[in-house]
């Protein structure tokens, strides 16, 4: 049965964005939505994270959870996925840079 998805993506290759628009619509840039098969989500989702390099990528798709959808990130992000017993909440890392003047 086919799912949405939502794959959001910020610097990414060109090529990760044309594997992307090939099954997914992109309402704006790096973010792409459609109705994909588990298999196609997961084909996508493998090629994606495999591929991020100096990127990131976030995948929200429906699972069968208190929440009604799991997420799934690549590369590195300030935003982090925890999770609280099942239950999936975003945390921010804690990054301080010290600025030389």
């Amino acid at each position: 049965m086919a799912g949405m998805i939502v794959i959001s993506t910020t610097a990414v290759p060109d090529h990760v964005r044309g594997a992307l628009s090939r099954w997914l619509i992109e309402p704006t840039a790096g973010l792409y939505v459609g109705t994909v098969s588990a298999r196609v989500r997961d084909k996508l989702w493998n090629d994606v994270a495999a591929s991020i390099a100096d990127g990131a990528a976030v995948c929200i798709h429906p699972a069968d959870t208190e929440q009604g959808f799991t997420i799934k990130t690549a590369g590195e992000r300030r935003r982090h996925i925890l999770d609280f017993d099942g239950l999936q909440l975003i945390g921010l890392n804690s990054q301080q840079t010290q600025e030389t003047p």
